[in-house]
């Protein structure tokens, strides 16, 4: 069962601890995915291929998804605090010593250990976050946090190619280091201790989708729409630029605008997955569907392409939030554990939907990932409208909701 605090901190302090977990997440997301618009730059002070820089990012997903349930259940027993704390701590020092690798395998060792700590903050943001405010603003905060992937996507990851381009891709990490140093401060600064709750071993935590048949079906259902959405969404710059010859300034605006639409997605989603969880992630789920068809009829264009791409980024907000939801209601006496096997399921299905989007588009061409999208997406969707009744109840707040 949940536990409830007993001693009530001020509003503005958990909010303030609520922001400095979004801003940790903003830099883990912008470290993992910054190397996507350096990789030119690197590949050639380094003296590798692009394709070869390009592990860059591939290794720290990877991490990142395999390693997260056994560190989790390693530091069961660590404050959340102090747990966030040293992530971040590892995640200033590796863009430290990645800026000043003199060789590409201390720049892959390096990702690869930051990669382990990314994963373990997916597994316990959400929930910390969620422990920080009272119960009823729960799923509030989960948006908040949430949002930090929204900007990322509109800020980060495009300020990050701007910096490279002004000062070089060995000063843009080390400008993102000092930025995970003054998160780190914040994290000090307003998140007050917060011993681990429902922590549990490694035993347990991979026995949790054997025991638990609402739970194996949520992590079917991420599996599905994870890789259907990245499978499309690796792919959307090269299906702009043939179906709709759109250039990079094009590709540029309408990537922040589905940006954007993310934003807004998470905000709706927090406001309606406390009166129906399972119509949010059907809503959302939908709508990615939609978006995909879309983008095969009406996408020819800007105005189509703008179109699609809000509706996509808003469903894909929708879907994000429901599923963070969804993954505590179908285990909330062991959330972070759940959590670790949710993002598991997710990183390892990024990796996957762009390997076999990769390989429809070699041989099939850019439009069939596309209809890869479309057919894993609907997969999902059908799976969650063939769940029986008891699991579309409208989840109250103090099920969402994980308090120290």
């Amino acid at each position: 069962m949940a536990t409830y605090d007993e001693h009530p901190r001020s509003p503005l302090r958990a909010w303030l601890g609520v922001s400095a977990i979004t801003a940790s997440l903003f830099v883990f997301l912008t470290t993992e995915l910054m190397p996507v618009g350096l990789l030119t730059p690197v590949s050639a002070s380094l003296s590798i291929s692009v394709g070869l820089a390009g592990l860059m990012v591939t290794l720290y997903g990877v991490s990142a998804g395999l390693g997260v349930p056994f560190i989790v259940a390693w530091t069961r027993r660590v404050n959340r605090r102090v747990l966030l704390s040293t992530l971040l701590a590892i995640l200033a020092l590796g863009n430290t010593i990645t800026a000043l690798a003199p060789t590409y395998p201390l720049v892959l060792t390096t990702r690869l250990i930051m990669g382990f700590a990314s994963g373990v903050f997916w597994a316990i943001g959400v929930s910390m976050a969620m422990r920080l405010v009272p119960e009823r603003h729960a799923s509030r905060a989960a948006a908040i946090v949430m949002s930090g992937i929204s900007i990322a996507a509109v800020v980060g990851i495009p300020l990050g190619t701007i910096l490279e381009g002004l000062t070089g891709w060995r000063t843009t990490f080390l400008i993102w280091a000092g930025l995970s140093a003054l998160v780190f401060l914040a994290v000090v600064a307003t998140i007050p201790s917060l011993p681990s709750t429902n922590a549990v071993s490694v035993r347990e935590v991979f026995g949790l989708p054997l025991k638990n048949t609402q739970l194996r079906r949520v992590l079917f259902t991420v599996v599905l729409f994870v890789l259907g959405h990245f499978g499309a969404y690796t792919f959307v710059r090269p299906y702009l630029e043939h179906s709709a010859s759109a250039t990079p300034f094009v590709i540029t605006v309408v990537l922040m605008v589905y940006g954007a639409g993310g934003a807004a997605g998470n905000f709706i989603a927090g406001h309606t997955v406390n009166r129906n969880l399972r119509g949010s992630f059907i809503a959302g789920c939908a709508g990615l569907v939609t978006s995909l068809l879309l983008l095969l009829t009406i996408a020819h264009g800007q105005a189509g392409s703008l179109i699609t791409m809000i509706l996509w980024g808003v469903s894909f907000g929708v879907v994000q939030l429901s599923q963070i939801n969804m993954t505590q209601a179908a285990a909330p006496d062991t959330f972070e554990a759940a959590m670790s096997l949710n993002t598991m399921a997710y990183n390892t299905s990024i990796a996957l939907g762009a390997l076999f989007g990769g390989l429809f588009a070699d041989h099939l061409g850019v439009t069939s990932v596309v209809w890869f999208g479309v057919a894993l997406t609907t997969a999902s969707l059908l799976l969650t409208l063939g769940t029986r009744r008891r699991t579309s109840r409208t989840v109250p707040d103090d099920a969402l909701a994980t308090h120290p």
